[in-house]
This record gives C-alpha cells, sequence and structure tokens, in this order.
C-alpha cells in the first residue's frame, strides 16, 4: 500500500524547509527545531486545562491536567509525550490530549518526565511510574477513579507506558486498568525489516533512532533491561489490557507489533491496528492528516471501552 497523500505532502514540505537531519544535531538544537504543533489543528476547548506540579524522585515533575465537563469520577490516561526520551514537551502533544479527554470523557494528565542526556536512563522511567502512582493515590482530588487509570504515549512515550505497566506489575504497589502504545519503541535494536525498509526518508529514520537511543542509555548493558526494552522482558504476564497501534512506513513498526504478539501470546488482551500508509508521528498530526484524527478515535474509544469495564 502506497504512501499516504497528506503524509507524503509534509515530508515533501520538511524536506523543503532543509533542516539538517536531526542525528547531526545537539539536542538543544533538535528540541528548538522540533516545534510540529502546527500539524495538530485548533485546540478544542475541555472541561478545565491546569497546569501544576507533582512529586517526583528526583525533583517535582510538570504535569498538566485536562479535565472533561461533566461530574467524576472519570477514568484517567496518564500520557507520555514521544521524543526519543530527548525532545518533545507538554505543548506538543496538547492537542491530542485534549481531544482524548473529550473524546474518551475521562481526565488525561499529561506527564513532563526528565529527558535525555542531561538524565539519562531511568530517570524517564521513574518520573513516568512516579507520576501513574500519584493519579492512583491522589485520584479523588482530581475527580478521578482509582480502579480505572490507564497509561499510554506515543512512540518513546508507548515505551515509557509500557514500561510503566511492567513496573506496576512488578512492585505491586497499584493496578493499571490499560496500556495505550502508539506506535511504542519496544527494542533497542535496529535489525527489523521495517528498520531496513523505512531506514531514511519518512521522518523518522534509522540515524535518529539510534541517536536517540544513545543519548537515553547510559551503556549498551541498559538496552537489554526490560524497562529500557520491554520487548526483552521474559514474562508479559498479569500486564493490563493494550492497544498497539503502529504505522506502515515507520521503523518501530515490527518491534511494535512483535510486542503485541507477545502481549496476546501471554494471555493479555490487544486490540492491535497498523496504519499501513501512515508514517511515524501521524498520531500528532491530526490537523494535516485524517488519519491522525482517526487514530485517535480508535484510541479514545478503546479507553472509554476499558473505563467501562
Amino acid at each position: 500500500m502506497g504512501l499516504d497523500p497528506q503524509a507524503k505532502f509534509i515530508l515533501e514540505q520538511m524536506e523543503l524547509a532543509g533542516a539538517p537531519p536531526m542525528h547531526e544535531q545537539t539536542p538543544e538544537e533538535a528540541r528548538a527545531g522540533a516545534d510540529f504543533t502546527a500539524l495538530a489543528g485548533p485546540a478544542e476547548e475541555v472541561g478545565n486545562v491546569e497546569n501544576r506540579t507533582i512529586p517526583g524522585p528526583a525533583a517535582d515533575i510538570p504535569v498538566r491536567i485536562y479535565t472533561p465537563e461533566g461530574e467524576g469520577p472519570f477514568g484517567a490516561l496518564v500520557y507520555y509525550h514521544g521524543g526519543g526520551w530527548v525532545i518533545g514537551d507538554l505543548d506538543g502533544v496538547d492537542v491530542p490530549c485534549r481531544l482524548l479527554a473529550k473524546r474518551a470523557n475521562c481526565v488525561v494528565v499529561s506527564v513532563d518526565y526528565r529527558l535525555a542526556p542531561e538524565h539519562k536512563f531511568p530517570a524517564a522511567i521513574d518520573d513516568a511510574y512516579a507520576a501513574a502512582k500519584w493519579v492512583v493515590e491522589n485520584g479523588p482530588s482530581i475527580q478521578v477513579d482509582p480502579t480505572r487509570v490507564a497509561v499510554g504515549g506515543d512512540s518513546a512515550g508507548g515505551n515509557l507506558a509500557a514500561v510503566v505497566s511492567l513496573m506496576a506489575r512488578d512492585k505491586s504497589e497499584f493496578s493499571l486498568a490499560y496500556q495505550m502504545l502508539i506506535y511504542p519503541v519496544t527494542n533497542h535494536s535496529y535489525e527489523t525489516p521495517s528498520y531496513k525498509e523505512n531506514a531514511d526518508g519518512y521522518l523518522l529514520t534509522r540515524d535518529s533512532m539510534i541517536w536517540f537511543w544513545n543519548h537515553y542509555l547510559r551503556d549498551e548493558e541498559d538496552g537489554k533491561n526490560p524497562y529500557a526494552s520491554p520487548l526483552q522482558a521474559d514474562d508479559l504476564s498479569g500486564l493490563p489490557p493494550a492497544l498497539v497501534v503502529t504505522a506502515g512506513y515507520d521503523p518501530l513498526r515490527d518491534e511494535g507489533e512483535a510486542y503485541a504478539k507477545r502481549l496476546k501470546e501471554a494471555g493479555i488482551e490487544v486490540e492491535e491496528s497498523r496504519y499501513d500508509e501512515m508514517i511515524h508521528g501521524f498520531f500528532w498530526m491530526p490537523g494535516v492528516i485524517d488519519q491522525g484524527k482517526k487514530c485517535i478515535e480508535q484510541a479514545a474509544s478503546a479507553l472509554r471501552r476499558a473505563f467501562d469495564k
């Protein structure tokens, strides 16, 4: 199946802009040039949006809490943005988080976890876990039912959501109702067919993923840790039900699908979708890519069903 015309147009515009490849930039340069908010479209109104901080393992963690109209308690989605653990922020996923809060009728807590290379593995997962735990333990204060808390994210954020699900099972400090994994990073490896087919030219490249991983990990050994590479976990049983979304023109496609397969083999209920014509990042491009809107609607429907159980 061919590349979606809307995605093709976005790639052509990016090429015309002439920015240097991500892997040739410093983290500071990459962050300064990584503003894709114009592709998200207009920000829909929700009941309430609050910026605040919550306690973290090293310092307070900034979060943005989206609350829908109406009376709680609501289900909640703890959302982790993408950006290879190096770039990305709350503003970059503001529109998708608003759409999810409205469409799923849930509270969304977007987490501004610490970034690498200033804060290497496991700083991001420590913050991500602490944020999910805080939402469960403080649910009533933000109109959330603590028994209906999900985690989710895109790309590196999908990695964090998968890892927090593993950590929550392993530590047994709280339970999660669902995990929403949008084209997640699941393995520190670059050898899949999708890495070879989509190595260059489709926004996320093989070289940029190597750059991201090298900034995130302290050493190669970290890449074998299931809390960095959840696909390498020995046991995936006992995890919450999952939505796993992949994109056809994405280096991460095959590892996302491999993780979905492992979850199913472990007896986990999984809704799996490949958007064949899509590139990495389309989930936060609903303003310019129709299938981005469709994916957000699918994710919201999955969350509604999970929260209604």
